[in-house]
């Protein structure tokens, strides 16, 4: 619980431009909560009026305020008896003042995120079992689940929206958690949902077309997850880029002081790469070189497919770059269990494995049906589809790529 005029002061003393206040006759506002869906509200949370695709929250606010609300963040004044921040940018201020209600959670938690096209949801997952193999309680924010450190619930969305990302942090840092692993996502990242997020280290894995529904070319698709890098990183932050991939190669060059690249194949200056690889449809194996000490360590994991690997060592980059427990990392990887619905298995008496993933890009398919091919002594079966309106040029793709195989 925070009292408004308080909360305000605090927020114009660390950001500009300043919000300003309208209203202030009600005397001592409470303010226990920030909301941004109106049939959410709690009572005394300060509702944000987004403006989104389809709906505008200045719309809302009247129901907002006859459930509960004790104050509005608006980009107009709206004729309702609430006080009013006034902003020029909602979507940037709801995740700034919501970090400051809840206590700056980010800076007291050690951030971590992932993104690119593909690879992001096992990326975190991958990272977060190191990091709690090593005793470290860690929250979660993913395409597949949220987890506080005490309670999992399935996502609606890769990344929520900021002024709920910073309510589950406040409750990650409450429920004992050191640490949280987010997948970050190019929408997330345009629309300001990482506003109040601060990162210790990040992850591309790398880049494919999508979403250019949504940001028209690739180039644009690029700068958007660029923005993590460039915006949302504590000093002293640690990345990692694939090198195998042209846009990993990109982020290494651009972030060289910071960003480490990893590979399937020997990059220059990589923080770590892998060796005899053995891909299995049980276990896959290979060995991690760290060319820095020359130390080499085997891995046997269930995660299935070279780019498994490339996920794994991702996260290997990342975590011995800024926790130097390198053999505890890679150990960690052998007891991995299946990601949900990522190349998740299922083998059943009469010699068929049936296997569930979230593959919905031509790159993503195409990793998929490559690596399940040479282990396939039979029929390879694929059911696919595409999501409704999303990028519609990927549909024609998705076909020819499953007939290659």
């Amino acid at each position: 619980m925070a009292i408004l005029s308080q909360l305000l002061t605090e927020y114009n003393e660390q950001f500009s431009p300043y919000l300003v206040l309208h209203g202030a006759s009600h005397g001592e506002v409470h303010v226990a909560q920030a909301v941004c869906d109106s049939r959410r509200m709690e009572q005394d949370a300060l509702f944000c009026c987004i403006r989104g695709e389809k709906a505008d929250g200045h719309d809302h606010a009247g129901q907002a305020v006859e459930r509960g609300a004790s104050a509005l963040l608006v980009e107009r004044l709206l004729p309702l008896d609430v006080p009013q921040l006034l902003s020029m940018d909602v979507r940037r201020d709801m995740g700034r003042i919501a970090s400051l209600l809840y206590g700056c959670p980010s800076k007291k938690l050690s951030m971590f995120a992932v993104t690119g096209t593909n690879g992001k949801s096992t990326t975190t997952w991958i990272i977060r079992h190191m990091l709690q193999s090593l005793g470290i309680k860690t929250g979660l924010f993913g395409t597949i689940v949220y987890n506080d450190g005490l309670s999992e619930r399935d996502a609606d969305r890769t990344t929520p929206e900021s002024c709920d990302i910073q309510r589950a942090l406040g409750d990650m840092v409450r429920n004992g958690c050191t640490a949280c692993v987010m997948e970050t996502s190019s929408h997330g990242l345009c629309l300001g949902r990482l506003e109040g997020c601060s990162y210790d280290g990040a992850v591309f894995t790398n880049l494919s077309e999508e979403h250019l529904d949504f940001h028209h070319t690739l180039e644009e698709y690029y700068l958007a997850k660029r923005r993590l890098f460039t915006t949302y990183m504590k000093d002293g932050w640690q990345g990692a880029g694939n090198w195998d991939d042209p846009y990993g190669r990109r982020i290494v060059g651009e972030f060289s002081g910071n960003v480490r690249p990893f590979g399937l194949s020997e990059p220059r200056g990589a923080g770590v790469w892998a060796e005899e690889i053995d891909v299995g449809l049980e276990r896959t194996t290979a060995t991690f070189f760290f060319p820095d000490t020359g130390e080499r360590y085997a891995v046997s994991t269930p995660l299935t497919g070279t780019f498994n690997v490339s996920n794994m060592l991702g996260a290997t980059a990342l975590l011995s770059g800024v926790l130097h427990e390198r053999r505890a990392i890679v150990e960690a990887l052998g007891s991995m269990i299946q990601v949900p619905g990522r190349l998740e298995k299922y083998f059943f008496s009469n010699g068929v494995c049936a296997i569930i993933d979230f593959a919905h890009t031509p790159f993503a398919l195409k990793n998929i049906l490559s690596a399940l091919r040479p282990l396939c002594s039979g029929s390879l079966i694929a059911l696919f589809g595409h999501g409704g309106e999303r990028f519609k040029p990927n549909r024609p793709s998705l076909g020819r790529v499953a007939a290659q195989y």
